[in-house]
């Protein structure tokens, strides 16, 4: 049974889902979408673009506190283990649906594997870094994305034949839909001014904004988005704008640094749109975990808008900057960009569209292995 609860998981679960049901594997695999994040658009925008069969049971918990949304998830999720009967779990991520099946399934005895196990940012005030820490603490498999997160599950007491370094099942998403991403010029078409953000010579950024830590607070919200305008002046910034975000803003009383046509704000992106405006952009500005992948992938710079980051890989190897939200670091960042092109970084170890098919075989032999006991 595979979980999937909200957006970050549906380009991790695609290639599982895809690897699960191809001629080669002899496993049945179950879907479930807990409902965490749902609205009708995002099924078109993921299931469909992405290939993501329909889920063969929708929990549809929909949004709340992190209590009250884990406590709903687990008591609609153990009626059907109980009804489903899996000989194991599958959960991805570090999202609230992950920590809440786990919970479930490895309390009912039934094995727990965790794809994309053992990152970790040390910031325990990321709801994020908490799910991750307990869901490996019960998983069975953990599955890693890059070399660091094998020391960080050994530090942690996790035995080292439970620990799997098969690659990013984000990356296989990506290489398998590159071919398919819109192009800036079809994401643009409409917007007035679009000559300034396409124009060869200066190219355009992308910034996105979403984590509470950066838009719950006015004060660092306001300088955020003050240093983004001045930076527009130079590069101009493509904004797909979350609608909490957008909300935040109206708050703060913060629009007006986006009121300049230098600053394109879009409503949020599809995949194959997201992919696409990252793909052809100059650099990144952002405060997302997969979107510092992504760009490492594709040899864009990216400039993270936190104080540290659960994927080290991008920054020790890839094309990302830590820089926070100090304006001056941001902004240095930003001018060594201009000047020099950023970092050049390379592709991560295992980072070539294969994880999926790895972590199928993993799991197909360790089910027959302990079949046979």
């Amino acid at each position: 049974m595979c979980i999937v609860g909200a957006r970050p998981n549906f380009m991790k679960i695609a290639p599982i889902m895809a690897a699960l049901r191809s001629e080669q594997c002899h496993l049945d695999a179950f879907l479930l979408h807990t409902g965490q994040h749902y609205d009708k658009s995002m099924k078109h925008c993921f299931f469909d673009q992405l290939g993501i069969p329909v889920p063969d049971m929708d929990l549809e918990v929909g949004s709340g506190s992190h209590a009250v949304q884990t406590a709903e998830i687990m008591q609609r999720f153990e009626p059907v283990l109980d009804e489903v009967k899996p000989a194991m779990v599958l959960v991805v991520g570090d999202v609230n649906s992950t920590i809440a099946c786990a919970l479930v399934a490895t309390k009912k005895g039934i094995p727990v594997v965790h794809v994309e196990a053992g990152l970790r940012s040390y910031d325990r005030d990321m709801p994020e870094e908490v799910n991750r820490v307990l869901t490996d603490q019960i998983s069975d498999m953990h599955f890693l994305t890059e070399k660091s997160a094998h020391e960080n599950l050994l530090r942690e007491g996790i035995d080292d034949s439970r620990i799997h370094f098969v690659g990013n099942v984000m990356i296989d998403t990506l290489k398998n839909n590159l071919s398919k991403a819109v192009t800036p010029e079809q994401i643009l078409s409409e917007i007035p001014n679009k000559a300034v953000f396409l124009n060869s010579k200066t190219g355009y950024g992308v910034l996105t904004l979403h984590r509470p830590s950066n838009v719950d607070n006015p004060e660092v919200l306001a300088r955020l988005l003050e240093t983004l305008n001045e930076i527009s002046k130079t590069l101009p910034l493509v904004f797909p704008i979350h609608p909490r975000t957008a909300q935040k803003i109206m708050e703060s009383g913060c629009e007006k640094y986006l009121d300049t046509d230098r600053i394109i704000q879009l409503a949020p992106l599809a995949y194959h749109e997201m992919l696409g405006l990252n793909s052809k952009a100059r650099l990144v500005l952002t405060d997302s975990g997969g979107i510092q992948e992504e760009t490492t992938a594709l040899g864009v710079p990216c400039i993270t808008l936190r104080e540290n980051t659960e994927r080290p890989i991008t920054v020790d190897e890839g094309t990302n900057t830590i820089v926070g939200t100090d304006p001056v670091k941001i902004r240095a960042a930003f001018d060594n960009v201009m000047q020099t092109g950023g970092k050049a970084g390379k592709v991560p170890e295992l980072w070539d569209g294969k994880a999926a098919v790895r972590i199928v075989e993993v799991m197909e032999k360790w089910l027959t292995d302990n079949q046979r006991h």
